[in-house]
C-alpha cells in the first residue's frame, strides 16, 4: 500500500492519496485546489489517480475534486448523505452508509458520521494483502488529534439558524460509533492545529481509536449530553466570513481552475489606472515594511502562513484587486488564494515607491508609549483579537472589536478620540491598522508589541 498525507500548513489542511501498489490504482481523499502536487506524487510512484473522494462539502478551502478528475478522468465519490438540502449538485457516485469503494487491493468503506455537517462521512481503509480488519479512518473534519469538528459553522457562517444544536446531538451519537472501533485504527482528519474548524487541536499529524479515546476532551462526559454539547457550543473560535462561499462553491457546479495561474506584473500606467478606478490593493509584504511605506486606502495581509484565511475574511470575491508583493512571492500566493476561490487578481506591484503616489506612514508605538494611553479618557484602545481571547484577559478599559469584523464595526470607534489598538503580537494589529486608515482613521497608534509583551512585562489583565 502507498500512502502519502498532503498538508497544506496555510489552512492547516490535510488531504491524502492512497493507492494500490499491485493494480496502480489510488485514491485522493479531500483534494485540495492546486492539484499539481498529487499529480507529481502519482507520477513519481507509478500510479493512476482512479477514484477521488470527500469527507464532506468544505466550508474553509474550495476543493480540487472537480480539477483533479478533470485532469486524471477519475471517478467522483461523493456522500448522499444528509437529505436534500445536503446533495452535491454535479455528477458523482453517490455515497451511503456501508457502501465501500475498491481501489486495486484496498477497500474503503463509508461510515455516516454526522455532527460537523449533516452529510459528513468517514472512511475506514482495509489494505487486504496484509488484514481483513480496518487499519485507518479517515476523519474528515469529525475527529481531530484532541479534539472534534465543531457544529456550530453553518449558523455563524452561512446563517442556517437552529443547525448547531440539532449538530452538537449527531456529534455526540456520532462519537459513540467512533468510540466502537479498534483502538487500533489509526485517526487520520483533515485538519491541524490553527485550522477555525475546531477550538483545540493538536500539533501531531495522526493518532488512533484509542488514543483519542483517552486524550480527547469529547470522550470525557460519558452519558452527560448536556455537558458535552455545553462545552462543545462555547467559546468557538470566530467563523471566518469566506466560510460560506466556500460551502456554497464546493456544492454548486462552477469554472475549473486546473492549473495555477500566473498573474501580470503591472506597469506604473496600468497600476494607476487601476488604482483611479478604485480597485483595492493588498499589500503582502511584512508589517515591519509596510509600516515604514505604503500606498493610501491599501491592507495590510502579510503573505505568511495567515494570507489566505484574513484574505478570505476582507475581500470581496466579486471585485478585483492588486497584489503588492515580490516577484519570488507571487506563485506562493496565487497557491493561497486559489485555495480559497480568491481568482480575481488583476495584477501585482513589487514596488510601492515606483507607481510615484505619496505614501503612508504607520504610527508604531512601545510598550511605554501604549501604557500612557491606558486608562485616558481622551483614548479608546481597541483590541482587535477574537472574543475568547479578549475574555481570558485584556487591558482594563480597552473595546474588543475583531479584526475580521472590523470593517462593518467602525461606527463604534470614535474620530474624537485617540485611538490605539492592538492584538496578540501584533500581525492582526497591521490588518486593522491598514483598515482604519483606509477607512478616513487618521489619528491611529499601533501597539505591535501586543498583549504577548504586555503580559511578559508583568503588566495587569482584568478577564
Amino acid at each position: 500500500m502507498f500512502f502519502q498525507h498532503v498538508y497544506d500548513k496555510t489552512l492547516a489542511q490535510g488531504s491524502y492519496i492512497v493507492g494500490c501498489q499491485a493494480s496502480k490504482e489510488a485514491v485522493v481523499i479531500d483534494p485540495k485546489r492546486d492539484i499539481d502536487t498529487y499529480l507529481e506524487i502519482a507520477k513519481a510512484n507509478n500510479l493512476n489517480i482512479t477514484h477521488i473522494t470527500e469527507t464532506h462539502i468544505h466550508a474553509d478551502y474550495l476543493s480540487g475534486s472537480r480539477e483533479l478528475a478533470a485532469a486524471t478522468g477519475a471517478q467522483l465519490y461523493l456522500s448522499d448523505e444528509g437529505g436534500p438540502d445536503w446533495q452535491y449538485e454535479f455528477p458523482h457516485i453517490g455515497l451511503k452508509d456501508g457502501d465501500k469503494i475498491k481501489v486495486g487491493n484496498l477497500t474503503l468503506e463509508v461510515m455516516h458520521t454526522p455532527g460537523h455537517t449533516p452529510e459528513s462521512i468517514s472512511f475506514l481503509l482495509t489494505d487486504h494483502p496484509a488484514t481483513n480488519k480496518p487499519i485507518m479512518i479517515f476523519t474528515g473534519d469529525f475527529v481531530f488529534v484532541g479534539d472534534i469538528g465543531r457544529p456550530d459553522l453553518l449558523e455563524k457562517a452561512a446563517g442556517m439558524v437552529g443547525t448547531q444544536d440539532i449538530g452538537a446531538a449527531q456529534m455526540y451519537r456520532s462519537l459513540k460509533r467512533f468510540a466502537e472501533l479498534p483502538d487500533y485504527v489509526q485517526v487520520w482528519s483533515a485538519h491541524g492545529a490553527g485550522s477555525a474548524c475546531g477550538k483545540a487541536l493538536g500539533a501531531v499529524p495522526s493518532s488512533t481509536v484509542g488514543y483519542e479515546k483517552i486524550r480527547n476532551w469529547a470522550f470525557q462526559y460519558g452519558d452527560n449530553e448536556k455537558g458535552f454539547k455545553d462545552y462543545l457550543l462555547a467559546d468557538q473560535p470566530e467563523a471566518p466570513k469566506y466560510f460560506a462561499m466556500m460551502k456554497h462553491l464546493n456544492k454548486v457546479r462552477r469554472p475549473l481552475l486546473v492549473e495555477v495561474p500566473k498573474h501580470p506584473k503591472l506597469t506604473k500606467e496600468q497600476f494607476l489606472a487601476a488604482y483611479g478606478k478604485g480597485l483595492k490593493v493588498v499589500d503582502a509584504r511584512n508589517k515591519v515594511d509596510f509600516a515604514k511605506g505604503f500606498l493610501p486606502n491599501s491592507i495590510n495581509i502579510q503573505g505568511n502562513n495567515s494570507f489566505s484565511t484574513w484574505a478570505g475574511w476582507l475581500l470581496n470575491y466579486q471585485e478585483q484587486f492588486i497584489l503588492v508583493a515580490d516577484d519570488a512571492q507571487m506563485e506562493d500566493l496565487t497557491r493561497k488564494l486559489m485555495r480559497i476561490g480568491l481568482d480575481n487578481v488583476y495584477g501585482y506591484i513589487s514596488d510601492v515607491a515606483s507607481v510615484g503616489l505619496p505614501l503612508q506612514q504607520a504610527s508604531v508605538i512601545d510598550l511605554a508609549e501604549f501604557e500612557s494611553y491606558v486608562g485616558k479618557p481622551n483614548v479608546q484602545i481597541v483590541d482587535v483579537r477574537g472574543v475568547s481571547e479578549f475574555k481570558s484577559g485584556h487591558v482594563a478599559g480597552a473595546d474588543n472589536l475583531f479584526v475580521g469584523t472590523l470593517p462593518e464595526n467602525l461606527d463604534k470607534i470614535s474620530k474624537d478620540k485617540q485611538v490605539v489598538i492592538h492584538c496578540q503580537s501584533g500581525d492582526r494589529a497591521s490588518v486593522a491598522y491598514s483598515i482604519l486608515r483606509a477607512h478616513g482613521f487618521d489619528d491611529v497608534k499601533n501597539y505591535s508589541g501586543g498583549m504577548k509583551e504586555w503580559q511578559e512585562a508583568g503588566k495587569a489583565v482584568v478577564a
